[in-house]
């Protein structure tokens, strides 16, 4: 679940207002794009979500944490609610599919037991059993996102926050993802996907908030049709 009220942000390095006075819900089991144009403000938004950043002004509520409030030593107990998708994967070169994705429950202090259980569902469920052995560079792009989203999937976050996840995939591997990410909701997870794809968010019917001058223009199920990103 994610609230913003009234939620302003300005660089201060720049005098940049990235958000001007956002109000912003997404309910628990939702499927939302979030797209607009460059320097939008949607990276701003996925930040305050995500705790890197802080608003100037403003609430932002996230899976029953206020971010307007919270101490910087209870963000690790937000963000374990939080799986978090990058379009570059930031998987680590000289680790396994296998320890990449165990990697994020260690982190969390899980015990090898639960770690040698949830692993190999999680891999299967992406579609990467029978390459639990190989590095990175053994894989493909689209099989190297789907190690990122097993890796986000593992410790069973709330929601998944994706930045331009098919950035770097042909149009097939990017439906494939955006299916995957479906069966993934259909489980029960929260699902925000970041992205500038048009094709891609029209080829599914799911809610879209269009940002643009740091502002939400449009939200709805046909939000996207109606203005032009590019």
């Amino acid at each position: 679940m994610v609230r913003m009220n009234d939620v302003t942000m300005v660089y201060d390095s720049s005098g940049t207002v990235a958000l001007d006075s956002v109000d912003l819900a997404i309910q628990d089991g939702e499927f939302v794009f979030l797209v607009g144009p460059s320097g939008s403000g949607k990276t701003t938004l996925m930040k305050l979500i995500t705790g890197e950043i802080y608003a100037n002004a403003g609430t932002v509520i996230v899976n029953d944490f206020d971010l307007s409030t919270i101490k910087r030593r209870k963000l690790p107990k937000v963000r374990r609610t939080l799986g978090v998708i990058f379009q570059d994967y930031r998987l680590i070169d000289n680790m396994t599919v296998y320890d990449n994705v165990a990697f994020a429950m260690r982190v969390v202090g899980a015990s090898n037991r639960e770690i040698r259980k949830r692993v190999p569902y999680v891999l299967e469920l992406v579609g990467l059993e029978g390459r639990e052995k190989r590095l990175p560079s053994e894989l493909s792009g689209g099989e190297q996102q789907r190690v990122a989203i097993a890796r986000a999937l593992v410790n069973n976050p709330r929601m998944i926050v994706a930045d331009e996840p098919t950035g770097n995939l042909d149009p097939v591997r990017s439906l494939e993802l955006m299916l995957l990410f479906e069966k993934i909701n259909e489980m029960g997870t929260t699902i925000l996907v970041v992205t500038h794809e048009k094709e891609l968010v029209n080829a599914f019917n799911k809610r879209t908030i269009t940002i643009d001058g740091g502002h939400v223009i449009s939200d709805g199920m046909d939000g996207y049709y109606s203005y032009d990103i590019e």
